[in-house]
């Protein structure tokens, strides 16, 4: 089916147009965190709150669009389909992930949590207070459901034939991202983008027009929702907040340095294979590696999130190397801030040997890889990219009247409080802490900085 994003956005008359249609339209990995938190931390009270990164407009709706849609979510239950899916369908190469228990507690007890919603000097204040199990999928739902009110809000401004270029050259301009990709050798890409993306409708057609290009060079989404719907891989594992919130839990600065590893440990008491993907980052990579089990060594691989990729790729090879292990059966998973040419560039760098002068940067196509005079395929580790922000809404530049209105802007939703105590997130960037400024030194203290840098945000 082709959406007419520009009529649809035109004739807009619905008395609510819900950007929620499902419980299962969120990121995969925070089904599989739901069930780990009902598994272990079921009295456990957690609040999240939602800022802006970035700085950028986030308000330029009315409090009562905000308002309707998350009172739409918040009345939303998993339906039949969606549960016989997630007990039957088989992810990752296993069937029965989701325990009997936690479908029938997902189908009779589940409830978001209530929000507290206000605004001080002019700006929304958003956040959600209760169980964790009753709190933590909120941040989804809340980041899309602002996302595309900032969409809706400025497709408002243009007229029909407007609308019909902007979406022209969006159409144009996610095309060329995709025929860049197209033939490159052992390609591994999954559409990572519900939380910032444009819209619900102009991810399914990202989605499907990866799908259709790239063949199984795409090899899914982290959106549960198409996934079920499009018979994709549901791709997805674990998140800083499992870390963040027994951090918070700790009762002294020696558990909380621990407490990074407790998490290993549990969630591999819970899942086992290729959901072991470490998350290092939460409170700086290197110190993590540093102290971490051997154990941890025979875990499928590692996430990179805020720290370069290809500092922080070699340092998890060496690290796996001084363990015995071979990294050529590890994987990692780069996923912030890509685009088409980070993906390129990581995809070379990893997946083969450059010759004497080239650079990752010089790979702008699959052409480049088929070029014996700029590179060979010699895979020191399995590469993957989980592609966000400048896949799900990259509207940057299109808009015909020259307005940025449509630039994604790095809006968060994380936890904030355990139990009454301050949650906080180091991060590999010093841009991007989460906490109290006080808390945020201690944790330094903890932890320390080495391999930590300061690098502007950009999605």
């Amino acid at each position: 089916m082709i959406i007419n994003f520009a009529e649809r956005a035109h004739n807009h008359n619905w008395e609510l147009d819900p950007v929620t249609r499902s419980l299962l339209d969120t990121d995969f990995y925070k089904l599989l965190m739901l069930q780990f938190i009902w598994k272990h931390f079921p009295n456990t009270h957690a609040s999240f709150s939602v800022s802006s990164r970035s700085g950028g407009p986030v308000d330029t709706f009315k409090l009562e669009e905000l308002t309707a849609q998350l009172d739409h979510a918040r009345n939303l239950r998993f339906r039949k389909s969606e549960l016989v899916w997630l007990a039957g369908n088989t992810f990752y190469g296993r069937r029965g992930i989701f325990e009997p228990a936690f479908l029938e507690w997902l189908e009779h007890d589940f409830r978001l949590s209530d929000y507290e919603l206000s605004v001080r000097n002019g700006r929304f204040h958003l956040s959600f207070d209760g169980l964790w199990t009753d709190t933590t999928m909120w941040e989804l739902y809340s980041l899309s459901i602002i996302n595309e009110l900032r969409t809706r809000t400025n497709l408002k401004r243009l007229r029909e034939f407007g609308l019909d270029i902007l979406y022209a050259k969006a159409k144009t301009k996610l095309w060329n991202k995709i025929e860049r990709l197209r033939g490159v050798p052992r390609l591994s890409v999954a559409d990572f983008g519900t939380r910032r993306r444009h819209s619900f409708l102009w991810q399914e057609y990202v989605v499907r027009a990866m799908a259709a290009s790239l063949g199984q060079g795409f090899i899914g989404t982290s959106n549960a929702f198409l996934a079920h719907k499009h018979d994709l891989e549901a791709i997805g594992t674990n998140a800083h907040e499992i870390p963040m919130v027994l951090a918070a839990l700790a009762p002294n600065d020696e558990a909380l340095k621990q407490s990074q590893y407790k998490v290993l440990e549990m969630w591999q008491q819970t899942y086992d294979g290729a959901l072991r993907i470490m998350l290092p980052d939460t409170f700086g990579t290197t110190q993590f590696l540093e102290g971490a089990p051997d154990y941890a060594a025979n875990w499928t691989g590692q996430r990179i999130d805020s720290k370069d990729p290809y500092i922080a790729g070699d340092e998890y090879i060496e690290w796996v190397k001084a363990r015995g292990r071979d990294p050529r059966e590890k994987l990692i998973i780069a996923s912030d801030a890509l685009d088409v040419e980070e993906i390129l560039g990581l995809h070379a760098y990893f997946g083969g040997t450059l010759a004497r002068g080239v650079t990752p940067a010089d790979f702008q196509s699959a052409a480049d890889f088929e070029n014996s005079r700029m590179w060979t395929a010699a895979p020191r580790i399995r590469f993957s990219a989980g592609w966000g922000t400048l896949l799900t809404n990259d509207f940057r530049g299109c808009d015909p009247t020259g307005d940025n209105g449509f630039d994604p802007i790095s809006l968060i939703s994380k936890v904030s409080t355990v139990e009454g105590r301050p949650a906080v997130k180091l991060s590999d960037n010093f841009a991007k802490a989460l906490g109290p400024s006080e808390e945020i030194e201690r944790y330094r203290r903890v932890f320390g900085t080495v391999g930590v840098n300061d690098v502007p945000i950009i999605a």
